[in-house]
């Protein structure tokens, strides 16, 4: 059994006698809850077996391996997308800020999803959903998938700066620590000592951010229907 099949392959019917002493779903779900209790570093084939109760060797009969492991857990780790309404604007702000919590309550998700990789049906179903919004906007397909790598990767940032800071906001952390470098060395920095002292709120870079993404992409899409 493959990578692909892991995820991808066509889960046997019931059949008659003893049912499997284990699932890829009760597999995957052990190691999500050693995830995110101790991080993925904590996650090894010998111990979500040990979790099971069962020997390394016998999870090899489900998953070739750790790679295999990590990747069904983040694809159930994420879930199936919302169901989105509206226009494109409205599908798109939906879709972002469900993501969010996706790898806030999993944050070894976003180490999980870097790089070349083969995704899952969920991760990809994310994808589908964010590209459809952009349908019918007058934009190129190469445009869409461009602007949902935009929108993913602001999500991201959001939530690898939530998952550096568990016990507190991040930006009022950063803010606060800014502050106080600045009182001493404030005239060497007056642009900066300037804006933190006209913020109008905190916390408000999902929201910024993602409103100008938005902004820029109906922009563009502008452009094309004239």
């Amino acid at each position: 059994m493959d990578g692909y099949e892991v995820l991808w392959g066509a889960r046997p019917a019931t059949r008659r006698g003893p049912k499997p002493a284990l699932s890829l779903e009760g597999i995957a779900r052990t190691g999500i809850e050693l995830a995110d209790a101790e991080g993925l570093a904590a996650v090894s084939m010998q111990r979500v077996a040990a979790e099971l109760g069962f020997t390394k060797m016998s999870l090899y009969r489900y998953v070739p391996g750790k790679a295999e492991l990590v990747a069904l857990m983040a694809d159930l780790a994420m879930g199936a997308p919302p169901e989105l309404h509206g226009g494109w604007r409205e599908r798109l702000d939906a879709w972002a800020r469900a993501l969010l919590p996706r790898f806030t309550q999993h944050p070894w998700v976003l180490e999980a999803t870097t790089g070349p990789r083969l995704p899952g049906p969920n991760e990809l179903a994310w994808t589908e959903a964010a590209v459809a919004a952009l349908a019918g906007t007058g934009l190129r397909g190469s445009e869409r998938l461009d602007a949902v790598v935009v929108l993913v990767g602001h999500v991201r940032g959001i939530a690898q700066q939530a998952a550096a800071t568990p016990d507190g906001n991040p930006e009022q952390q950063l803010g606060s620590k800014l502050a106080e470098l600045l009182r001493e060395h404030g005239d060497r920095f007056p642009a900066l000592t300037n804006a933190l002292t006209d913020t109008g709120g905190q916390d408000q870079a999902l929201d910024f951010g993602l409103a100008r993404i938005l902004d820029g992409l109906a922009t563009l899409i502008a452009t094309r229907s004239t």
